[in-house]
């Protein structure tokens, strides 16, 4: 039976360790909306202050974002005014999900979806014209740690391939936030669409996994859509429960990039290969193209 853990330790994260462990979220969501990882990075990084703030720990708010028109949970916090309304998270993964979808949907940013996501200096003034926050600095603070860090190479086209922070060891990585975990025999447990998945690492076995964790092998094939002779690959995902039947709320399709494939966006996101089948009206040996989209939830008419 699979065992995780929820002890939390109180240590702080450094700001490279908040790098780190969020840098590949940053990717994706400037991937999906266009909004530039250096700026959502920075952003997390001054808002949470490396993820260490009471909001950040306490509701998983890792943007500072209040309630607004929220009807999800919440918590009071001191900020501009005492007792104000923030928005609370089941984990981090949803904050930054939320804050695409703030920036996103909101017409007073509509502009910066104008500027270009490598041009992080005008979507810093922009965010303080637009109002983000009341700090007459907030612009200067975020170019300030973008440059500091080194974020910029974030924006990058394959971006994150060529910006490296020293890995952080076991006890640095101890969680703080409680939205990852880690699992008996020392793998990290990530969680994507809400389901925990690992990566595999040089000697891991079905045997070897089912004996640690408890998922048994015929699962495992299972909830990840392989066929029964399959052997394992180093760093791949391998969920621990089923897939969902469709993606996030606010992940609606995926544009192909040149060398992915159907399994792999399925993967990605979550979702059983099936499901984007049948979304997509193909069948799951279907080569995808780079550049076209692929729906990941049944597609709004």
């Amino acid at each position: 039976m699979l065992t995780i853990s929820t002890s939390v330790l109180a240590k702080n994260y450094t700001r490279k360790e908040y790098i780190q462990k969020y840098k590949d979220l940053a990717i994706r969501e400037m991937e999906r909306t266009g909004i530039p990882a250096s700026i959502t990075m920075a952003q997390g990084i001054l808002e949470s202050r490396n993820g260490n703030s009471d909001l950040a720990r306490k509701a998983n708010n890792h943007f500072g974002i209040k309630c607004h028109d929220w009807v999800g949970p919440s918590m009071e916090f001191d900020d501009d005014e005492k007792g104000e309304c923030f928005r609370k998270y089941t984990n981090p993964y949803d904050s930054y999900k939320d804050h695409s979808k703030f920036l996103t949907t909101r017409s007073r940013y509509a502009f910066l979806f104008k500027y270009r996501s490598d041009d992080y200096k005008r979507w810093a003034h922009g965010l303080k014209k637009a109002g983000y926050a009341t700090d007459p600095k907030y612009a200067h603070k975020l170019i300030s740690i973008i440059e500091g860090e080194q974020l910029y190479k974030l924006d990058r086209k394959g971006a994150g391939g060529d910006y490296y922070v020293e890995k952080p060891d076991k006890t640095q990585l101890a969680d703080i936030d409680g939205d990852l975990s880690i699992d008996p025999f020392g793998a990290r447990l990530e969680v994507a669409n809400g389901i925990h998945y690992i990566l595999t690492k040089k000697g891991d076995t079905f045997y070897s996994i089912e004996k640690n964790l408890g998922v048994e092998r015929k699962k495992l094939l299972r909830y990840n859509d392989l066929p029964k002779n399959y052997i394992l690959q180093i760093d791949q995902r391998l969920y621990l429960h089923n897939k969902r039947n469709k993606a996030a709320r606010g992940y609606n399709f995926h544009r192909v990039k040149e060398g992915e494939t159907l399994y792999e966006i399925s993967q990605e996101y979550g979702v059983k290969l099936k499901k984007l089948c049948k979304y997509n009206g193909v069948k799951k040996n279907y080569k995808v193209k780079a550049g076209e989209r692929i729906w990941l939830r049944k597609k709004k008419r």
